[in-house]
């Protein structure tokens, strides 16, 4: 099967204007995200066809990381606009060396099932069997949930956050809050 992927409506890594990981070389990075698609069982999916995909090293190259380390200095953060509110980042020349990169990855069908994608947006990705949702080139370990995000996927944003337990819950809220109290978000 010929894999042709899509780009969701909220994932703006390839944009000129960044907030969060920006994908530096296209042809290199899609290269590789579509060799890791193809060796990926999506059955296996804890919600079957939603796609976490840590990726090889060879890929942070392609990409700048979405994140970096918190600043005291008003001067390197730049106000932006983002999911409808305007928040400040850090500029990308602050943004760390990229350490881990993921992507989150659906097949077309489960992504017609998520319940924050709109019908018409179904329409503009028609004949693609996969759909990149998020990439993220962090520059520590790993980069976890937002609070925002974490909260609104716990708000039904998300069919996987309907399966965690109490104690995945408390763990992806410390892990969020540890890691944003030190990373800020790059823009740029």
């Amino acid at each position: 099967m010929i894999t042709k992927i899509g780009c969701s409506n909220v994932c703006s890594a390839f944009d000129l204007f960044v907030i969060g990981s920006r994908v530096t070389d296209k042809l290199v990075f899609t290269q590789i995200l579509a060799e890791e698609i193809a060796k990926h069982d999506f059955t296996q999916d804890r919600i079957p066809g939603q796609g976490f995909l840590v990726m090889p090293p060879e890929i942070h190259a392609s990409v700048s990381a979405g994140d970096g380390l918190r600043s005291q200095n008003p001067a390197a953060y730049i106000p932006a606009i983002h999911r409808n509110k305007v928040d400040l980042f850090l500029k990308r020349k602050y943004a760390g060396t990229v350490t881990y990169c993921a992507c989150v990855i659906y097949t077309i069908e489960a992504y017609k099932l998520d319940p924050e994608v709109l019908a018409d947006e179904i329409v503009t990705l028609n004949g693609c069997t996969h759909v990149l949702v998020a990439v993220i080139a962090s520059s520590s370990p790993s980069s976890p949930l937002s609070p925002y995000r974490l909260v609104a996927n716990l708000a039904g944003g998300n069919r996987e956050a309907q399966v965690w337990s109490a104690d995945e819950i408390r763990a992806k809220a410390k892990e969020s809050i540890e890691f944003w109290d030190k990373y800020c978000v790059v823009a740029g």
